[in-house]
């Protein structure tokens, strides 16, 4: 099956520009611009509108009246599947990973303004019970005769993945158009692998020169790189494609997480205050800060070489910022 032919509903506000940051390219020694994916707009904006608009045109079709779907408190795909519903006449419910908080700050804040269900999991008990809790949720909605829709983690599935299939054809195009050659590089942050997935397959069609790199922003029991090769894999049969990833095929930089998903790093807080400083982008401490950080710590050691171009997937993210304002303002202490 042809991209084109894959159900679709329009969503994000998009083709997204690309930004050059000339200020950021010449500190760091690359040629550095970013896909400005924080601009998609709907529901607060951010990577997962372009999966959504494949996984909600499936959800539409199938009659859905209950949208359900998980991560992490500060979960930008949470809090987009929640406006998504909305749109579309549907009750969210997001499992979130976390105790209930005595505040609601950031996206957490917008879940409730979309008014979905929310249902926090001990984060100890996450991993074990989160497919059971959704299965929970779904069959509670079919007892009322309400089909159930379940969005897995990251919108992380061969359909999911098109979003970004459909991203690198748009980069593809846009690149065209101004005369620029593809970069060596394509970065984005690697939280469930969805992106990624998308990313490596729409390079095979539109950039087969350039190299994907996932910046790992949490911890995985099952290795991204086997993880994503199988969504890819997955994904190529969906559009009748030939190619096929092993692990081998999947670069993921594991040493920029930090403490831990969520909680943010000394690296990515210096990122963000860099970004900040020099482009007046802004950047989160669970997502891309992370994964800015990759890119200059890449850079330090040479595995993203001095002089190359590279390509960064901003993903959004700028409502996680406020809930950790006490500690990217510690610097004013005293």
């Amino acid at each position: 099956m042809k991209l084109e032919a894959i159900p679709r509903l329009s969503l994000g506000y998009l083709p997204t520009p690309i930004e050059k940051m000339e200020r950021l390219s010449a500190e760091l020694g690359i040629t550095l611009s970013v896909k400005r994916d924080d601009f998609t707009g709907f529901g607060g904006g951010g990577n997962k509108v372009r999966k959504l608009e494949y996984l909600m045109a499936d959800a539409v079709a199938q009659g859905v009246k209950v949208l359900i779907t998980t991560g992490g408190h500060q979960s930008n795909h949470a809090r987009m599947t929640a406006a998504a519903a909305r749109k579309y006449g549907m009750k969210p419910i997001l499992v979130l990973r976390g105790n209930r908080p005595d505040l609601y700050q950031g996206n957490l804040l917008l879940d409730h303004l979309f008014g979905a269900e929310i249902d926090f999991l001990d984060p100890d008990a996450y991993f074990t019970e989160i497919n059971p809790r959704m299965a929970h949720h779904a069959a509670e909605a079919e007892a009322r005769d309400e089909k159930a829709y379940i969005i897995p983690l990251g919108g992380a599935s061969a359909l999911g993945a098109m979003g970004y299939v459909n991203a690198v054809k748009e980069l593809s195009e846009q690149y065209a158009a101004a005369g620029t050659p593809a970069p060596r590089y394509l970065v984005a942050p690697v939280g469930s692998g969805g992106t990624l997935a998308g990313l490596h397959i729409g390079c095979s069609l539109y950039w087969p020169e350039t190299e994907v790199v996932g910046i790992a922003v949490t911890g995985s029991a099952v290795p991204f790189s086997e993880r994503i090769a199988v969504m890819a894999n997955a994904g190529a049969e969906l559009l009748d494609l030939e190619k096929r990833w092993t692990a081998d095929d999947i670069r993921i930089e594991n040493d920029y997480i930090g403490p831990g998903y969520s909680i943010p790093s000394d690296a990515g807080n210096a990122a963000i205050k860099l970004a900040g400083n020099r482009e007046g982008m802004l950047l989160d401490p669970v997502y891309t800060g992370k994964a800015f950080a990759g890119i200059i710590g890449c850079v330090e050691k040479g595995s993203i070489e001095k002089g190359s171009s590279v390509l960064f997937i901003h993903c959004g993210g700028s409502p996680a910022l406020f809930p950790y304002a006490g500690l990217l303002t510690s610097d004013l202490a005293g």
